[in-house]
């Protein structure tokens, strides 16, 4: 029954000019489809909706981790502008509340007429993920007329974790991905447990890609607007989190009315372009605080280049910056001091992080793993030829004066003029804190956030 009412909204209700829009968000993906070049697997769901539609190559999000990159979708605007850029912030008694003029999407839809959904696939009764950092109101989701705005939030590569794959992956694919055929980036090493994490990793595409197109035989292709994306890359040590090309790119498909067919769009675009382009495709105007771009509208100047941000990500306080043109990606490290792989308990409980840390301890790591994964300081600035060195290893800061010049002020240029909230208030870090800490039943597990929230303090104290 619940498959049949999302089956109805997603087909829509009633005759209509405006298009039935579709948002598929996937959770912790990288652009590792065969439309993108990926020979381990195949993936041919999305493979027909990217002949069907227009391919984005360089669409990056945001921000590398969930609730700030939702945050910005949802809103069309970055995350730094509306003080939601640290990760599951504004959940304790310190409340977070958009800036008067932004307005969420699905609200913007609801008041044009437009019916409003997020659930997961397979559907069920429970809302879909939403892991917004603001205060919002669920009456933006809701109606019973008019076209259909839908999201459908689907797992990705969270059904790999600390176990392995998840049983309902085993099932669907029966056949999985050997890690003797995976191909990993140079600066991880090649590693059995690292192998197999990366083989399940693909497996959770594979899966996907089948959810994909279970979606898609719900959807009536001549009236919906189809969007597919993910919320940021991989999760690994240099993806999600992080503002290298692995944590940062993501694929980006589009189908439907008006939208080429079996085209390929290389130029520059952010994850939240898509909140300006749904709009537009529903006739709502773009309000004037929103960032995002109708990357679909005749008239679209391309970007020349895309910006994005890190920070506090659970218990580890960071701040990164990064703006990346066809060329070069500059990153700006606000805390130079501190190592690239700071303690963070959700992400060294990942198979990949713990083997890394094993190796590192016992002095087996060498080379780049060792060097870009390990040092105990950073460089507090970051400039890589993205054309050259593609997996981004080679620090050109001190070579490239000129470039690095001309990046850092426009890098600058872009946190005045959008008003960069920066870092958090002890007071709201605090907050957010207790709100972990309540919710780790488990004594180590408590144990080592205790830990790290401790040393994120005294770090804070030596100004390091």
């Amino acid at each position: 029954m619940i498959r049949l009412l999302l089956a109805l909204a997603l087909l829509g209700g009633g005759a209509s000019d405006r298009p039935d829009i579709l948002w598929i968000v996937v959770d912790d993906m990288s652009a590792n489809l065969g439309c993108y070049g990926e020979k381990t697997i195949e993936t041919p769901n999305l493979d027909r909706l990217a002949r069907e539609g227009t391919r984005f190559t360089r669409a990056y999000t945001t921000a590398p981790v969930c609730s700030p990159s939702r945050s910005a979708l949802i809103t069309g605007c970055y995350q730094t502008s509306i003080g939601a850029h640290q990760h599951r912030s504004g959940r304790g008694a310190e409340k977070i509340r958009l800036p008067e003029g932004v307005e969420t999407v699905p609200a913007l839809l609801r008041k044009a007429g437009y019916r409003t959904s997020i659930t997961s696939w397979p559907a069920t009764k429970a809302q879909g993920k939403t892991d917004y950092n603001f205060e919002w109101d669920p009456a933006i989701y809701g109606g019973s007329d008019g076209p259909s705005f839908t999201q459908v939030q689907l797992h990705g590569g969270k059904h790999r974790d600390g176990r392995g794959l998840s049983e309902a992956v085993k099932k669907a694919l029966v056949t999985l991905t050997s890690p003797d055929v995976v191909k990993l980036p140079p600066y991880y090493p090649d590693d059995p447990v690292i192998r197999r994490d990366w083989a399940n990793y693909l497996d959770a595409v594979r899966y996907t890609d089948l959810q994909v197109g279970e979606i898609l035989k719900t959807v009536d292709a001549a009236k919906t607007l189809v969007f597919f994306i993910t919320d940021h890359g991989i999760s690994h040590a240099r993806g999600k989190q992080f503002l290298y090309d692995e944590g940062l790119h993501i694929p980006m498909i589009v189908r439907g009315p008006g939208v080429a067919a079996n085209a390929t769009r290389t130029d520059l675009v952010e994850h939240i372009d898509l909140a300006a382009a749904t709009l537009a495709a529903a006739g709502v105007a773009i309000p004037a605080p929103m960032r995002a771009k109708d990357i679909l509208a005749k008239d679209y100047q391309a970007r020349d280049a895309v910006f994005a941000a890190r920070d506090r990500c659970d218990e580890t306080v960071e701040r990164l910056r990064s703006v990346r043109t066809s060329k070069w990606k500059y990153i700006r490290n606000f805390f130079p001091k501190r190592p690239h792989l700071q303690p963070n308990q959700y992400k060294d409980g990942k198979p990949t992080l713990r083997r890394l840390r094993e190796l590192h301890g016992s002095g087996e790591l060498k080379g780049l793993p060792e060097q870009l994964l390990f040092a105990p300081e950073r460089a507090p600035e970051e400039l890589y030829d993205l054309e050259a060195d593609p997996f981004e290893t080679k620090n050109l800061a001190d070579v490239q004066p000129e470039v690095l010049k001309d990046l850092r002020a426009r890098l600058d240029a872009w946190m005045k003029e959008t008003g960069d909230r920066g870092f958090e208030s002890p007071a709201m870090y605090d907050s957010d804190m207790a709100v972990y800490l309540a919710e780790k039943k488990e004594p180590a597990a408590r144990k080592t956030l205790e830990d790290n929230i401790a040393l994120m303090k005294r770090w804070a104290a030596e100004g390091k």
